[in-house]
């Protein structure tokens, strides 16, 4: 069936049409692209980033902390690049764009030492680092334990700080400490646990470090 010439758009205007509804497209991927490279003028190597993960376990570890951040990572520079360390499967660098995609709403928040300027030096850097590239390659930690075999995000990032520059971000805990009574919370304990719930673990978690004392937050978008 044709369709009547009356209700047929000619080609200039359609054109045009295809142009103006660009334009939002355009300035808004231009304005994205500004603040990425703004952003990332203001990060430091050792700076924490966080953001609600779309993970599995996300919504569990929301739900028992009381905090919408499930994950976090050590922000640093390799090769000219800004990448995350982070404990996913295994520990490993991601590129920091790959790592903001991965997040809930692309939102994140990036914190750092309330004195960085003077305590995390080139030197406690460089210790640092050597800390964390000794756990690159072990395997995520599913069971949230405190030895070294296996780790977990916030692990990481406790363990690199307090083994690099002796600074300990965040309150220990024990898994007792956490809101486990939500459904959501208890099944995922019984599939990582059984009925042998660890309940004296050593445990850190995100948001324990988000709301850490020595920390001031850089950005949050």
């Amino acid at each position: 069936m044709s369709i009547p010439r009356k209700f047929l758009i000619p080609l200039p205007i359609l054109l045009l049409l295809f142009v103006l509804a660009l334009k939002p497209i355009r300035r808004a991927y231009s304005h994205t692209f500004g603040q990425a490279a703004a952003d990332r003028k203001l990060l430091h190597d050792g700076d924490l980033i966080f953001h609600t993960s779309k993970s599995e376990q996300s919504r569990a570890i929301q739900l028992a902390t009381h905090s919408p951040y499930s994950h976090c990572g050590l922000v640093c520079q390799q090769n000219g690049e800004w990448m995350v360390l982070e404990a996913v499967q295994p520990v490993k660098f991601t590129s920091l764009r790959k790592w903001i995609i991965r997040g809930k709403g692309d939102h994140y928040v990036v914190k750092r030492l309330r004195d960085a300027d003077k305590a995390l030096t080139p030197q406690a850097w460089q210790r640092m680092l050597a800390a964390g590239q000794t756990m690159l390659g072990r395997d995520y930690d599913l069971t949230f334990g405190w030895s070294d075999d296996r780790i977990y995000c916030s692990e990481l990032i406790w363990k690199v700080y307090e083994q690099g520059m002796h600074r300990k971000v965040g309150q220990l805990q024990q898994l007792r400490d956490f809101d486990l009574s939500n459904p959501a919370v208890k099944a995922k304990l019984t599939e990582r646990y059984g009925n042998n719930l660890p309940l004296n673990e050593t445990v850190i978690s995100p948001v324990s470090i988000f709301n850490s004392p020595e920390l001031v937050t850089v950005l949050s978008r």
